[in-house]
């Protein structure tokens, strides 16, 4: 009984990344930095590759600069990469390669936008047909339209 509860028990850590990530959305991008970056020091390196690198993909999204942002989005990609055989982190693939191509397109560097894009493309098949993987798939269909891609 322990042992189940402990597999259906939720992920405190995710918990807590998912208040701040209100917090931000809720307009509040400064504290939500500073209350992510904080969360980021005391995980530490060795903390669970899916918490680094959800933290990182949330904390890209409090930068206010591209170069910033960018360098986050890139670590979360590093982390996800680097956990080989974590199932869970194959469904953000799609999201972080999105993710990356919005970031060159900020940074006007439209080659390594569409190489990310052509990415989240190929990902997106691990997407579930839900509101999270509609939303991926529209913004892949986008950001497709804005560099003038075709699927």
């Amino acid at each position: 009984m322990a042992e189940r509860q402990e597999r259906t028990a939720p992920d405190a850590v995710l918990t807590r990344i998912g208040q701040v990530v209100m917090l931000h959305h809720a307009g509040d991008r400064e504290e939500a930095r500073r209350r992510l970056l904080d969360l980021w020091t005391e995980l530490g390196e060795d903390a669970d590759p899916l918490h680094r690198c959800t933290l990182a993909h949330y904390l890209a999204d409090t930068q206010d600069d591209p170069s910033d942002e960018l360098a986050w989005d890139l670590r979360a990609l590093t982390e996800a990469e680097g956990a080989s055989g974590a199932v869970g982190l194959r469904a953000l693939y799609p999201s972080l390669h999105l993710n990356l191509a919005a970031d060159y397109v900020k940074l006007d560097r439209a080659e390594a936008a569409r190489a990310h894009l052509r990415r989240a493309r190929g990902a997106a098949g691990v997407l579930r047909d839900d509101s999270y993987g509609d939303g991926v798939r529209a913004e892949i269909l986008r950001l497709e339209g804005r560099l003038g891609e075709g699927a």
